[in-house]
């Protein structure tokens, strides 16, 4: 058994869930795919799939070897390309990891003209709230937001992160304009529940200092498009990027408050694994994002 082609044909069948769309990604046969699998099973000792006339899942041994094999072949590849990888065209599959309202709301569309400009290159993008192990995890690259704490990932920052608190005008007419973060405890505040401490809020005194406010109110959400959809509707204040309430700033459906005592100090970055350094598929994405996004972000061109 060519244990290699054998990894390759598994990967591409629990990639594509079918053994039919795997051979013709490898331009192989069905029948010889399936010969591959079942060596490497007999091999394994092991089941890598549950099969049925109408499905083809991973089992748990199946999962965790995928999870593998597609970093190993992922390694094999920059392997490959590391001998003309400072001039080669970016090529290959890159798997990135985003949090889920920045990309829905602009990673996603700059995709289209990414694969427009590089046509050798394709994106598996996974979208969550979660903290990610690249390396563990076998991404390429992740778009971050905030402050960086990993220091083993190479980093560049993509655009400036600036945060607001914001309510409806129907909200602030009702409750009245907060004029320092201590009136905050008098207000319904919307709470984003991914904060290690989502019921503080952290602002800037005068003397430069953090100054932390408990605040309080009816709703706690784990996504940020859910607390501005809420803030909307004027059920509070809420503390988010402008990269999500930008549009709403400027078109006055959210009014900011206290913009002189909110903490700037956060930004938007691509990170990648050291041994992604120098890949020209992470190098071509990470610049096209910086072209896209910064220095002045879209979102922040409030009038």
């Amino acid at each position: 058994m060519d244990r290699f082609a054998a990894m390759t044909a598994f990967a591409r069948v629990a990639e594509t869930r079918s053994f039919s769309e795997a051979a013709r990604r490898l331009r192989s046969s069905k029948s010889m795919v399936s010969r591959q699998i079942m060596a490497l099973e007999t091999d394994l000792g092991a089941r890598l799939f549950h099969r049925t006339t109408r499905s083809l899942t991973l089992t748990e041994a199946g999962q965790g070897y995928y999870e593998r094999v597609s970093r190993i072949l992922a390694d094999v590849d920059e392997a490959n390309l590391s001998v003309s990888r400072l001039q080669a065209a970016p090529r290959g599959r890159l798997r990135v990891n985003a949090p889920m309202s920045f990309g829905v709301r602009h990673l996603a569309p700059a995709l289209p003209d990414f694969l427009a400009r590089h046509p050798e290159v394709e994106i598996d993008m996974t979208m969550n709230d979660r903290f990610v192990d690249l390396i563990d995890e076998g991404y390429d690259m992740a778009v971050r937001i905030g402050r960086l704490t990993d220091s083993a990932l190479v980093a560049r920052k993509l655009a400036p992160l600036r945060r607001v608190v914001c309510a409806s005008p129907a909200y602030l007419a009702a409750r009245g304009v907060p004029r320092t973060p201590a009136d905050l405890t008098a207000h319904d505040c919307l709470s984003y529940s991914n904060m290690a401490i989502s019921d503080e809020w952290s602002f800037v005194g005068a003397d430069g200092k953090p100054v932390p406010v408990e605040v309080k109110g009816r709703l706690r959400v784990n996504n940020g498009d859910a607390l501005r959809i809420a803030a909307l509707r004027g059920l509070g204040l809420v503390t988010q990027p402008t990269f999500l309430v930008g549009a709403d700033l400027q078109a006055g459906t959210l009014v900011g408050v206290l913009s002189d005592h909110v903490a700037q100090d956060g930004a938007v970055h691509a990170v990648y694994p050291h041994s992604r350094h120098l890949s020209p598929k992470v190098r071509a994405f990470v610049d096209f994002l910086a072209e896209r996004f910064g220095p002045r972000p879209y979102w922040d061109l409030i009038e």
